[in-house]
């Protein structure tokens, strides 16, 4: 007798199950995500060229939780280089992967970035390394960020590219908490 519902298969279903509700379920990296909702002041600093000096400007951001609690949404609105600047970040912990996620885009590019990476304990910062589109090139661009937490009212973000084998600081924004 062929049996569609036999305990082999239903086994299956309850293992699929549990990986399902593990997969969907917020955790403890998505807390850490959490602890930066709220309004930020931002101090901008970019290095556009190895050769030129910095330049900087401000920006604010607003950070919230969002679909369950998995994902934080960052929406960042400044000015850059006299223009206006408006960005989105949303960040994730993959619970199947093992690994945060994030995805970058903004109204200074047609492209994405995408990021995956892990927390490290001892220096509090969630290091994140990925892709995205060299805007001058359309080649792919190998970069990598680091996100500190500081503290509850101080966190950094630092970014890095790798072109032709040398990788450079191109980023760094000073989040102070308004609220």
């Amino acid at each position: 007798m062929n049996n569609l519902y036999s305990t082999a298969s239903i086994l299956d279903a309850a293992v699929m199950a549990k990986n399902w509700h593990a997969y969907i379920t917020p955790g403890e990296p998505h807390k850490k995500l959490a602890n930066l909702s709220g309004s930020w002041k931002e101090e901008i600093t970019i290095w556009m060229h190895a050769e030129t000096p910095p330049q900087s400007s401000s920006a604010t951001s607003e950070n919230k939780m969002i679909l369950n609690g998995l994902y934080q949404e960052v929406t960042h609105k400044g000015t850059i280089n006299g223009m206006a600047y408006e960005g989105l970040c949303i960040t994730g912990f993959d619970n199947a992967k093992k690994k945060y996620v994030m995805t970058w885009i903004d109204n200074m590019g047609s492209g994405a970035m995408q990021q995956e990476g892990h927390w490290d304990e001892e220096t509090n910062t969630i290091n994140l390394e990925g892709i995205t589109t060299d805007a001058m090139t359309g080649n792919t661009l190998a970069v990598r960020q680091a996100l500190i937490f500081n503290d509850a009212k101080n966190y950094t973000i630092e970014m890095y590219e790798t072109k032709n084998g040398k990788e450079r600081k191109t980023m760094e924004i000073i989040f102070t908490r308004i609220s």
